[in-house]
């Protein structure tokens, strides 16, 4: 490996200026309450994400609506409340690590009203209308994701609009809660993947039909968010680029290419790569680095930073995509929960030197030298 590992070279997000290249990614909890508020559960799992080592860490999808959670026990930003308690709870953590932190908002269409995961029986995750802890689901077309699902409600024109406005509003209360950066989910078949996939997008009118109008919704979301926040202020975007069902008409590399250049002409901070979930047959080739090359393909074509994710759990592995400059900046999901000090280890097996609290300092290995610096 290099002497200078790039996985430990800073990157910069727009305004924001990041210590190294690993990202912690989006990772729904379920865990708040049914009024879309944190828990003692964020509380603990956001001192573990800034004690962790990593650069910056993305909150899980938060809704800006009450019906754009995925599930009942969602965390929400469509209210002051909400705003508060994650302001108190940021300002701890804060107090603990200086790591920033950024929030996804999301609003999850179709693939709303479901249990929380490891409720689910019989592969039957959606839950009722008019069961306490459901509700009606809405989509750019009156499609279901699922056989057994409910068929979503097809949004009207002004309905388009009002989400737009809550992304907005949500994005006012995210800044004025702490948030060092905001993350759209365009992302794993969800609202805005919803209305730029043929799949779920049946539509006639200016949302619909053509690759630009299909973009539409995204983009206004962007541009909504951009008026709202600071001008220096950096939003990203998260993509699915692909829906994995390449014998369709369906979103592909060559859309998320489009896309990519439209929002990086916009402004964007970056576009994190991702890919699937929009819909219920798509055939994912599941390998180590799988979504690398599309995170590749979209890095050819646009000027700003593309986040790669996906079976990326080797600090070697993570470190020769950057050398190959497939990528820009790593993200972890599920393999900084298993591993909640990850960076250290990488450093480690590196050679690199990575910045801790101070009451972990004497917790260097003997035979390591020069590992850890105080923040």
């Amino acid at each position: 490996m290099s002497a200078q590992p790039k996985l430990f070279e800073s990157i910069q997000f727009g305004s924001l200026s990041l210590s190294n290249k690993i990202i912690i990614a989006p990772m729904c909890q379920y865990s708040a309450t049914d009024q879309g508020e944190v828990t003692y559960w964020h509380e603990q799992q956001w001192a573990s994400y800034a004690l962790s080592g990593a650069s910056l860490c993305i909150i899980e999808a938060t809704a800006v609506q009450a019906e754009g959670r995925i599930s009942y026990a969602d965390v929400g930003l469509w209210n002051d409340t909400q705003r508060d308690q994650i302001k108190a709870l940021l300002n701890k953590v804060k107090s603990i690590a200086p790591t920033p932190f950024a929030i996804q908002l999301a609003h999850a269409g179709r693939k709303a009203s479901t249990e929380k995961p490891w409720l689910v029986k019989q592969g039957k995750g959606q839950i009722a209308p008019d069961h306490e802890h459901g509700w009606q689901t809405v989509s750019a077309s009156d499609i279901a994701f699922s056989p057994n699902d409910i068929a979503p409600h097809e949004l009207t024109i002004d309905e388009i609009k009002t989400i737009i406005q809550d992304f907005a509003q949500a994005a006012i209360r995210a800044v004025d809660a702490g948030f060092s950066l905001i993350e759209i989910h365009a992302a794993h078949g969800y609202l805005l993947h919803q209305f730029m996939s043929p799949l779920s997008n049946q539509r006639t009118d200016e949302y619909g039909g053509s690759f630009e109008n299909r973009i539409r919704f995204t983009l206004e979301v962007f541009q909504a968010i951009r008026a709202v926040v600071p001008t220096d202020y950096p939003v990203g975007v998260r993509i699915s680029a692909t829906d994995w069902m390449d014998a369709e008409n369906s979103w592909n590399v060559e859309s998320s290419i489009g896309l990519s250049k439209a929002l990086a002409q916009l402004g964007a901070a970056y576009i994190h790569v991702s890919s699937a979930g929009l819909h219920i047959q798509q055939d994912i080739k599941v390998a180590a680095n799988y979504q690398v090359p599309f995170a590749n393909a979209i890095k050819k074509q646009v000027n700003i930073p593309v986040i790669t994710v996906g079976l990326i759990t080797e600090a070697e592995q993570a470190e020769q995509i950057l050398q190959d400059a497939e990528a820009d900046a790593i993200a972890l999901a599920r393999a900084i929960l298993y591993d909640p000090r990850w960076p250290w280890h990488a450093a480690a097996k590196l050679g690199a030197k990575i910045s801790i609290a101070p009451q972990y300092l004497r917790c260097q290995p003997h035979g390591i030298k020069d590992l850890f610096s105080a923040y």
